[in-house]
C-alpha cells in the first residue's frame, strides 16, 4: 500500500509550506493538499464538503499515515482579539469556536477513522500556547484563547478514542510558534521569534517523526517540549 499524507488548509501559510516541504522530502508516495479553494473542497464550516474530501482521500487506496490540520484563525470576520470582557461579543466568540475548535473538530470525526488499525500514523491539529489555561499569565484574547482551549479538550478526548481503535496512531495538538503568515500580521510583538512557513514547517515535521506512542492526545511546542492544559 502507497503511504499518504495529508495537509488541511494547504492554500495557508503553515499548511502550502508543509505540503511543499513533504512533497520535497519525498517521504511519502503522495502528499495530498485540502483547502477551501481546490478540488476537492474543504471548507470548515461545511461538514458535507470535510465528509466529501474525507471520502476523496479514502477513494486514494493508501495508508493515511500522517494528516496535518494547519487551520485556524486569529481574527474572525474583523474582529481583533479582545484586551478586555468589556469586549466579548457572542457573535465574535461563535465565529472565533466555529473556525477554531468545533471546524477542527469535525474534521477529526472524518478523517481519523481513515487512520490504518496497525502500523505508527499521526494526526496534528494546530491549536497556540495562549489557548494553555495553566500558561495564561497576560489574560485578554478571550475568543482565541477559549476556541483553542476548546481545541485542546477535543484532541484529548478524541485521542483517547481513537487509541481503542488504533492503538498505534498518535494525535496531538501542536503550538507552532510565531509564524509570519496573514494571521499573525500587527500581532507579533518586538522580541518574539518570528518563523518564516518554511522554518515552522520544518520544526513541526521534525516534532512530529519525534513523538513517542505515550505522546498521544499531548499538547507540544514546535520544540517538542510539552505544554501545560
Amino acid at each position: 500500500m502507497k503511504q499518504i499524507a495529508v495537509v488541511i488548509g494547504s492554500r495557508g501559510g503553515i499548511g502550502s509550506a508543509l505540503q511543499t516541504k513533504l512533497y520535497d522530502e519525498q517521504q511519502y508516495d503522495a502528499v495530498l493538499g485540502l483547502n477551501r479553494v481546490d478540488t476537492p473542497r474543504l471548507d470548515l464550516l461545511d461538514q458535507t464538503s470535510i465528509k466529501s474530501a474525507a471520502d476523496w482521500v479514502k477513494d486514494q487506496k493508501g495508508d493515511i499515515r500522517l494528516i496535518v490540520d494547519a487551520t485556524g484563525a486569529l481574527t474572525v470576520s474583523g474582529n481583533r482579539p479582545e484586551k478586555s470582557m468589556r469586549e466579548i461579543d457572542p457573535t465574535h466568540l461563535a465565529e472565533a469556536y466555529a473556525v477554531n475548535a468545533i471546524g477542527p473538530a469535525l474534521v477529526m470525526k472524518h478523517f481519523l477513522p481513515l487512520l490504518p488499525r496497525s502500523g505508527r500514523s499521526v494526526f496534528a491539529t494546530l491549536s497556540a500556547r495562549v489557548g494553555s489555561i495553566g500558561d495564561n499569565q497576560l489574560g485578554g484574547w478571550y475568543a482565541y484563547r477559549a476556541s483553542k482551549a476548546a481545541l485542546n479538550q477535543l484532541v484529548k478526548t478524541v485521542a483517547i478514542e481513537i487509541s481503542r481503535k488504533a492503538p498505534d496512531a498518535i494525535c496531538v495538538a501542536l503550538h507552532p510558534g510565531t509564524v509570519k503568515t496573514p494571521l499573525t500580521d500587527g500581532f507579533a510583538k518586538t522580541g518574539l521569534d518570528v518563523q518564516t512557513p518554511h522554518e515552522a514547517a520544518v520544526k513541526i515535521l521534525t516534532v512530529l517523526r519525534s513523538l513517542e506512542p505515550q505522546a498521544n492526545g499531548g499538547f507540544f511546542d514546535y520544540r517538542g517540549e510539552r505544554i501545560p492544559w
